[in-house]
């Protein structure tokens, strides 16, 4: 067709000399095709073609990260643990299946009940629970122009999104905090974007915060508040992912503090992922908070790794 179509195919791309061999009329036809199709879409979401051309310019500068992500997603098993017969065993119930065996000397006839990781590609039992907690304070806007940190953040946050579209085995919740608000929600896993102009809502949103919230932090109630709902909500793993600007001394935060409430539920993993610092106040506090689960993040290239290093790490 006219234009392009993911639907998970291989990708082959034709080289440029047979490309320049298409007729001028063929290729003026073609896209005349495409944009009365893109016309249509953007109909069929209400949205404009400057959202659209907004939306797009943001998803370029991440969609080989997405697909990163995606994959890495895809490929997680659960950590659900089921109960069943373990077999090959040296103690426990002889095994019916392994009465020859025994009779030659074999020592694993023996079966127990115990505790097994699922296959491979099974399904979850239930959903990996995901909060997204964002920075979305006055310091985000205002040293954007400095380290591109809002930026950086939407990016991140749109990354996510598209990533975890339609992710059976997993359930996202995205928040923001600001001057006004330690909970400001952005995305409800009861109700996800389902299109292009609702995940481009979301950045909008952000922007809108971050521009006009009263001054202020609320970075540590916002992270104690996704704790607790992440404790009291049925998952297979429970994960609290705050991305912020490290600005935490501007506002009085002792990383002690931070820490304990990273520490302060067994039941929920939390993380930091800082995406901006003034100077070296993000390696600062690195190096105050626990060991494995605090990162920086100054190039959105790195976020999958990243990602897939605090999905994975209960896993091992």
């Amino acid at each position: 067709g006219p234009y392009r179509l993911d639907a998970g195919h291989d990708v082959h791309q034709l080289p440029d000399w047979e490309k320049e061999s298409v007729p001028e009329e063929v290729k003026r036809a073609a896209r005349e095709m495409a944009q009365k199709a893109k016309k249509e879409r953007l109909r069929e979401i209400q949205m404009s073609e400057h959202d659209a051309d907004m939306y797009q310019k943001t998803l370029g500068k991440v969609r080989r990260q997405i697909q990163t992500l995606k994959v890495m997603l895809e490929s997680l098993q659960s950590k659900s643990l089921e109960r069943q017969w373990l077999r090959h065993q040296t103690s426990g119930d002889l095994d019916e299946r392994k009465l020859i065996e025994g009779l030659t000397g074999e020592r694993a006839i023996y079966k127990r009940r115990g505790e097994k990781l699922p296959e491979f590609g099974s399904e979850h039992q239930y959903p990996k629970s995901i909060r997204l907690v964002v920075d979305v304070s006055g310091s985000m806007y205002r040293f954007n122009g400095h380290d591109g940190r809002l930026q950086r953040t939407m990016e991140a946050v749109l990354m996510v999104m598209e990533a975890f579209d339609k992710q059976r085995n997993f359930k996202l919740d995205i928040v923001g905090h600001s001057g006004d608000s330690a909970e400001v929600p952005f995305v409800r896993s009861t109700a996800p974007p389902a299109n292009d102009k609702e995940r481009l809502q979301v950045l909008k949103e952000m922007i809108a915060e971050s521009q006009f919230c009263w001054a202020g932090d609320h970075t540590v109630e916002a992270t104690r508040t996704a704790v607790q709902k992440a404790a009291s909500e049925v998952a297979d793993e429970r994960f609290v992912i705050v991305l912020s600007d490290a600005n935490f001394s501007r506002y009085g935060i002792k990383p002690e503090r931070f820490a304990t409430l990273m520490n302060s539920d067994p039941a929920v993993n939390v993380f930091a992922i800082f995406i901006g610092s003034l100077g070296d106040q993000a390696r600062k506090l690195k190096e105050a908070l626990p060991a494995g689960r605090t990162f920086i993040c100054m190039d959105n290239r790195d976020l999958p790794q990243i990602m897939q290093q605090i999905l994975s790490s209960t896993l091992v």
